[in-house]
Order: C-alpha cells, then sequence, then structure tokens
C-alpha cells in the first residue's frame, strides 16, 4: 500500500464516521420535531448533536495531519496506520460512548486514542518540518 492510499483508506473511514453521524441528528431531528438546537428535555437528542459536533471538531484536523504524514516519504509507514487507527478507533469508540450515556469507558477511551493520534501526528510533522529545515 502507498502512503496516499494509507491516508485514503483512514480519511475516507473518518468521512463516514461522520457521515453517520450526522444522519442520527437529523433523523432525531425528524423524530422529535428539533428544527434548531436541542431541548434540555431530550439528553438522547443532545448527546447525538454532541457526538456529531465532537467529531466535526477532532476528524477534520487529524485528516489534515494524515495528509500531512502521507507526503513525507521518509516517514515510517507504521506511523501513519497507528495515527489513522488510532484517530478512526478513538472517533468511532467517542462515537458510541456519547449514545450510550454518561461518563463510559467508551467516551474515555475513544478520546485517549483520539489525543493520542493528535500527538504522533504533531510531534512526528514538528519533526519533519525541523528536520528539513536543520537538515535532518
Amino acid at each position: 500500500m502507498l502512503r496516499p492510499e494509507i491516508a485514503a483508506l483512514y480519511i475516507g473511514i473518518n468521512i463516514l464516521i461522520l457521515l453517520v453521524l450526522s444522519v442520527l441528528v437529523v433523523r432525531g431531528r425528524q423524530r422529535h420535531k428539533i428544527v434548531l438546537g436541542v431541548r434540555e428535555d431530550n439528553p438522547a437528542f443532545t448527546r447525538a448533536v454532541r457526538a456529531h459536533a465532537n467529531a466535526a471538531e477532532y476528524i477534520p484536523a487529524g485528516l489534515v495531519g494524515l495528509v500531512m504524514l502521507a507526503w513525507f516519504n521518509s516517514v515510517p509507514i507504521w506511523i501513519l496506520h497507528a495515527a489513522g487507527i488510532s484517530l478512526t478507533a478513538g472517533r468511532i469508540l467517542h462515537g458510541f460512548g456519547l449514545h450510550a450515556g454518561d461518563l463510559n469507558i467508551g467516551r474515555l477511551l475513544g478520546m485517549v486514542l483520539t489525543w493520542a493520534a493528535f500527538a504522533l501526528m504533531g510531534g512526528t510533522l514538528i519533526y519533519m518540518g525541523l528536520g528539513q529545515h536543520f537538515g535532518g
């Protein structure tokens, strides 16, 4: 698998995660006749909105990181996979966790995996940027 193909795999999955979460919000709006915003008397719908919003907050930056990592031929393939798997698994776990209710292991592991992916991508990209600048 080439670097762009690896990035494309995780990008495609994460786009589909956003799509599924978006569909759940739209279905909730239709079911509960909520045109805009959320209602305090409907915590399940509020969780669906937050699951989508949280994914929409984290996934774009993660996808930019994956694309940037894929551009550097000297970045080991395992880093692309580790970042992609961690981001994707984190977003899936967090989405399910938010739908399940209060604080739970899905939400916790989801955020830990997402942050691990961000740390790996951010650190690697800084290293690559400085390495190029300082002749590394």
